[in-house]
């Protein structure tokens, strides 16, 4: 009657495999990780979304951002010196 569920399958080099039930914490885990890189991509300006669109987690993600916009050390001396006044 259509009320079975759908068999999950991967296409390895073009083989069909059957993929690994997850446990609940993975499913938790992979959820989280999924929105922790959605929330980040939406900070971006619309203009550095397809920049950063290669990266595949968030950590990986959060780094290059760090490293694009962070600046280098002396910008955020000055700034550190500017806050201070």
């Amino acid at each position: 009657n259509g009320d079975s569920p759908v068999p999950i399958v991967v296409v390895v080099e073009g083989v069909v495999q059957p993929a690994a039930i997850l446990s609940a914490d993975q499913n938790l885990a992979r959820r989280n990780e999924l929105k922790a890189r959605g929330t980040l991509l939406m900070a971006l300006p619309d203009k550095h979304q397809l920049k950063f669109n290669s990266h595949k987690d968030a950590k990986t993600l959060m780094e290059a951002i760090e490293k694009r916009f962070g600046g280098n050390t002396e910008t955020k001396k000055v700034l550190k010196i500017l806050l201070k006044q």
